[in-house]
């Protein structure tokens, strides 16, 4: 039997499973695991068994347990990469390219560099890559983001006053839709409604399947009622209390319980 491992790399907020192969590991070990960086260091953060005829062919094995000098390393490799982002955005500025550096990243071993970056539209940034090449003499490969993208490597404040979720907690971005904002009855004000990146904030996400499941227990806005021998619609319902804002044909307006109304 071999067992599954969540790796969360160190070098971004992303996790992904390998399998433990013959290695003896246990949660919070360091380890060495391959991505399409190159070589990786990343930390267990949860184990768990499979059978063998369960795990696909496409999951990789953990390379090796990280050592002290892996991450020596790793932290010379933050060191460096930290110099090498004013050094490329001085040499977009020769080449006359309006693009956006966000960060760069060292495999463990220096065999690889990759730049990542913003831009609105796309680029030839083949002189770039030579002209990096030819100071770093490594392999390049710049790799365009999306504004997304681009708020989790840059991190701030959102509008709840606490650091992005992105760069907190989330691993993945789910889809969020003007929908779920509709659903729980917020302001479509772009300005209330959008995270820093200038998309729908993710937290919309968050609390949508509740809204949309107490809002099945009450009847939909629009609905005709009988209530206290005359004909009401409903105008308003605040679905946590379960209660229901209903107007007659002369505009008297009204607040009831659910349960009231059949």
């Amino acid at each position: 039997m071999t067992n599954l491992c969540i790796v969360s790399l160190l070098s971004t907020p992303k996790s992904y499973t390998y399998k433990s192969g013959n290695f003896n590991l246990s949660v919070l070990d360091y380890v060495v695991v391959e991505t399409i960086l190159g070589y990786e260091l990343g930390k267990i953060t949860k184990i768990y068994s499979m059978e063998d005829n369960q795990i696909t062919e496409e999951v990789k094995g953990i390379i090796r347990l990280a050592d002290a000098k892996d991450i020596s390393e790793y932290d010379l490799n933050v060191s460096l990469e930290q110099e090498i982002v004013p050094v490329v955005k001085s040499l977009c500025s020769n080449n006359n390219l309006d693009i956006k550096i966000l960060r760069a990243n060292y495999s463990l071993d220096r065999r690889k560099l990759m730049i990542f970056f913003e831009s609105e539209e796309r680029v030839d940034f083949r002189s770039l890559v030579k002209d990096i090449n030819d100071r770093y003499h490594t392999r390049i490969e710049l790799r365009q983001i999306g504004s997304r993208d681009s708020a989790k490597i840059i991190g701030g404040i959102g509008q709840c006053g606490l650091i992005f979720c992105c760069q907190r907690f989330l691993k993945e971005f789910d889809v969020v839709s003007i929908k779920m904002a509709k659903n729980q009855n917020m302001s479509l004000n772009p300005q209330k409604i959008s995270g820093n990146c200038g998309k729908l904030l993710c937290c919309i996400k968050y609390e949508d399947e509740l809204y949309t499941a107490l809002k099945k227990e009450l009847p939909q806005i629009g609905t005709k009622v009988n209530y206290d021998k005359t004909i009401y619609e409903i105008i308003e319902t605040n679905i946590f209390e379960k209660r229901l804002k209903l107007r007659n044909q002369n505009g008297g307006i009204v607040w009831i319980d659910s349960s009231e109304i059949k």
